[in-house]
């Protein structure tokens, strides 16, 4: 079976012959090669050479990371900006500016992790929210399914082309405008005025997952950089669960795969989303940077749930004895008893620094010992 063929028959819930293997290789694509990694834009045609350095590498690919398959637009009195500085190119801004105010937000360029950190978050006040929330609410969306149909066609056999909504209204807060710390303010100081403004972006977000919905995409690829440390299974039935179950059973209804991205602690988070019907977790990452053993996340998703992922990103490491990254593997691959539901991946994404020799490696690791 080829790298596609595997990872569909999964989704299909069939049993492949082996476990499909498939890894985000971006981040540590570029930094390896010293590639610009620019937020301020989206890749409009394929990352030909990214893509061939699966191929060459023999890992099925699935993530175009800056890929742009849909078109999304503001109304007519909202006017949305990026910047990227034009001295050194360190720093890029977004500038929201609506009737109602302008909001910032700033990334700046980190060179030792080689990736854009947020130095402060800023909306800090229920005006900055009302401001967010107009902009978000005159989103609209429009295909651009050429480009991801050139995607699929550089990509073929070497593994699938998820699409992305991007987060929900609770993810874009947390993870872009206000960060843990406010957003946690927020819910226990005016609790009624937030879920408004959650309600009127969620809103939105579910106008593009009815474009996803027609698009020529097997799966969509959800998620809020979830981590149960963060979101705990009570904050989101509060806060998610309502927007997660609908984008759910509007997919579905559509014929779509559902992933959702839960990068961080798993405990409550696997439960819960099974619960809702999602066909996949992706970037599942266990002990000894997740809270679970292999395991004890099976024990928790039971055998219906996809678990994609498996290898921690310190594991990837030249520091790290090559013999904890086997055993990880291993582990990982001995889930396939108990469910074919199962994909080998990495904890997110491999991380900057990762030992190229722990690519090669782990496929091999996977086509001995993953047979079914």
């Amino acid at each position: 079976m080829t790298h596609r063929e595997r990872i569909l028959s999964v989704y299909r819930g069939e049993t492949p012959d082996v476990v499909p293997c498939m890894l985000d290789l971006s981040h540590w694509f570029y930094h390896r090669f010293r590639r610009p990694w620019d937020l301020s834009r989206a890749f409009l045609e394929p990352e030909v050479e990214l893509i061939d350095y699966h191929r060459r590498a023999g890992v099925g690919f699935y993530l175009a990371n800056l890929g742009s398959f849909y078109n999304a637009t503001y109304g007519e009195d909202v006017a949305a900006t990026v910047k990227r500085d034009d001295s050194d190119g360190a720093k890029i801004t977004w500038t929201l500016t609506t009737p109602l105010g302008t909001i910032c937000r700033v990334r700046e360029w980190e060179e030792v992790s080689y990736s854009w950190a947020i130095r402060e978050f800023p909306i800090k006040s229920q005006a900055d929210l009302q401001v967010l929330a107009y902009a978000a609410s005159s989103r609209r969306y429009a295909p651009a399914w050429d480009r991801y149909e050139k995607w699929v066609q550089a990509v073929g056999d070497l593994g699938v082309v998820y699409i992305s909504p991007g987060y929900s209204a609770m993810g874009e807060l947390l993870g872009q405008w206000m960060g843990i710390e406010n957003v946690m303010y927020a819910v226990a100081d005016y609790p009624e005025f937030l879920h408004e403004i959650v309600a009127r972006i969620n809103e939105s977000c579910l106008r593009c997952i009815d474009l996803l919905a027609q698009s020529p995409a097997e799966i969509v690829l959800m998620g809020d950089n979830f981590s149960s440390d963060v979101q705990s299974p009570r904050f989101f039935d509060e806060w998610s669960r309502d927007y997660y179950v609908e984008a759910v059973r509007r997919l579905h209804r559509a014929g779509k795969y559902v992933a959702v991205h839960v990068d961080g602690r798993l405990r409550g988070l696997l439960n819960a989303l099974a619960e809702i019907g999602v066909d996949c977790i992706d970037a599942v990452t266990p002990k000894p940077m997740g809270d679970l053993t292999p395991q004890e996340c099976r024990n928790e998703a039971g055998t219906e749930l996809i678990l994609s992922g498996g290898i921690a990103p310190n594991l990837w490491l030249p520091e790290v004895p090559m013999e904890a990254f086997t055993k990880a593997v291993l582990d990982w691959l001995d889930l396939r008893k108990r469910s074919p539901r199962l994909i080998a991946n990495a904890g997110d994404q491999v991380p900057p620094g990762a030992d190229e020799q722990r690519i090669a490696l782990m496929r091999d690791l996977v086509e001995k010992h993953g047979r079914f």
